[in-house]
Formats: C-alpha cells, sequence, structure tokens
C-alpha cells in the first residue's frame, strides 16, 4: 500500500497466497483491491481482505494445474458471494462463446492476448511461409 501511493497508483493486486489481513483498513487511502483465489476458502479471505474485484481460476483447462473449476461451479461461486468475480486461465479463441453463459461483467486472460514471439510467428516473404 506503501508503495502503491509513493508511485500514486490506483490499486493494488494481492495474489492468492497472502493470506494477511493487512489490506482491511485501505478504503481510507482511496485504492482499488483486486485479488486472486482459486476456491472457496481464498475467496472468503479475499473477500476479509477488501478486494473489490476477484479473479477466479482457472475456469477452463491448463497444462500448470490438475483440476479447473468448469462453468456450473464458477457461476456458483461467483454468485454465492456478494462480490465481483472475473473468470481467468484457459480462455481460448475456441471457447471464448462459452463465457456468454457466465454472470459476469468481464474475463481475463494471459494466453489469448499474448503475442507470440518473432521467432516463432510465421513470416510471409514472396508466396513461401517459413
Amino acid at each position: 500500500i506503501k508503495l502503491a501511493h509513493k508511485v500514486k497508483a490506483n490499486g493494488v493486486y494481492v495474489p492468492s497466497f497472502n493470506k494477511t489481513k493487512q489490506y482491511s483498513n485501505s478504503e481510507k487511502k482511496n485504492l482499488i483491491i483486486i485479488g486472486s483465489a482459486h476456491n472457496q476458502k481464498e475467496i472468503h479471505i479475499k473477500v476479509k481482505q477488501n478486494c473489490e474485484v476477484i479473479f477466479l481460476s482457472p475456469l477452463f483447462f491448463v497444462k500448470k494445474s490438475k483440476t479447473f473449476l468448469g462453468l456450473h461451479r464458477f457461476n456458483y461461486l461467483s454468485n454465492v458471494n456478494k462480490v465481483s468475480v472475473i473468470p481467468l486461465g484457459g480462455i481460448t479463441k475456441s471457447n471464448i462463446r462459452k463465457l456468454k453463459l457466465l454472470s459476469v461483467q468481464g474475463f481475463a486472460g494471459i494466453h489469448l492476448f499474448k503475442k507470440k514471439p518473432a521467432s516463432k510467428r510465421p513470416v510471409y516473404i514472396k508466396n513461401n511461409f517459413f
């Protein structure tokens, strides 16, 4: 919070592994607190930390995680808790249409928006692909 004020940031991000309650008095400082969670227990901790928005992940299958929420479990967790929940994780071009089934205000993604490095992008030179 001190660093956020020093650099005149609008808010702070609290990762899911941070379980401290030191963010509960930040509403006096006009900071937006965004957190991330993976299950109901972590959502409850983020609500106690006064997070206005929570990234709930992973929604769909991702390689680095054995489990994912799926549409039904995500909808249940987002409707039970009275906080804005944003889906994150495993969102691709092929399953982005499924987000319409969720009752959310937006979504977040990393690989969906991340550009491939120039060495992995196809290069078009005079009728040839390399």
